[in-house]
């Protein structure tokens, strides 16, 4: 199982590898224009629960760029299935559904951290420092490995790349404004509040924003986003068997 998911790993990174350079300043416009257009221009003088603006809207910015990132690795699966058919010589080889899911999903995970890098990165250029303490860190990979393994499941199950972009329409946009990126969620009406707790970058965003100010992140939300990462990567190995029947 190792040998079989370190195969499928090593691809996905030698094709990162090849698009790094084009992949950073990819990763770096859209957090450039959030931080410029609403942490400077906007928020300049705003303060958030005791934070500025700023510092507020950095660690919502790593949360959304973990999970749009690690959700990316859907768009080189389907590239793989439906131009190079390598899912087809994957199913030749002697690797297993489980072996093929957990390659994806380290390879995912792999570029949403590369991704945050660059956004940490962009917060010293701005000034803002964030504290990168266990927590955060557990929050961040926790995020990545549930969207991961959710890109991996609906790539499996779209026909297409239209199919792809709808999903990342109605299930990817939404959560990136809803989830408590730009905002605090209690800013919401009562009824909207109990609805985008269900929203798993809800609890991302709010263990990684506690996290980045030193304190320690509500065990409740690392567990909910625990188990619906395990959920998730539950069903993509089903839906990548069903992918191969």
């Amino acid at each position: 199982m190792i040998h079989g998911a370190s195969a499928v790993y090593y691809r996905e990174i030698l094709i990162l590898r090849r698009r790094l350079t084009r992949l950073v300043p990819s990763w770096s416009v859209s957090p450039l224009l959030y931080l410029i257009a609403f942490g400077y221009a906007m928020g300049k003088h705003v303060t958030v629960q005791g934070h500025s603006y700023m510092e507020f809207l950095i660690p919502g910015l790593i949360a959304m760029s973990s999970m749009t990132q690690a959700f990316a690795i859907s768009s080189e699966i389907n590239i793989a299935r439906f131009y190079w058919h390598i899912f087809e010589e994957i199913q030749a080889a002697p690797v297993s559904d489980l072996s093929y899911v957990i390659g994806e999903v380290l390879a995912g995970m792999t570029r949403a951290i590369l991704a945050i890098l660059v956004i940490l990165v962009l917060g010293l250029l701005f000034g803002v420092v964030i504290s990168c303490n266990v927590w955060f860190w557990l929050a961040v990979m926790l995020n990545s490995f549930v969207f991961a393994s959710l890109a991996v499941g609906l790539a499996m199950l779209v026909k297409s790349h239209a199919d792809q972009t709808l999903v990342t329409s109605f299930v990817i946009t939404p959560m990136a404004f809803l989830g408590g990126t730009f905002f605090p969620v209690e800013n919401f009406p009562a009824w909207a509040q109990k609805a985008i707790y269900f929203l798993p970058l809800t609890h991302a965003s709010t263990s990684i924003r506690t996290a980045s100010f030193g304190n320690m992140p509500s065990v409740s939300s690392l567990v909910i986003l625990a188990v619906t990462g395990g959920v998730f990567f539950y069903i993509s190995v089903l839906c990548v068997k069903k992918a191969k029947d």
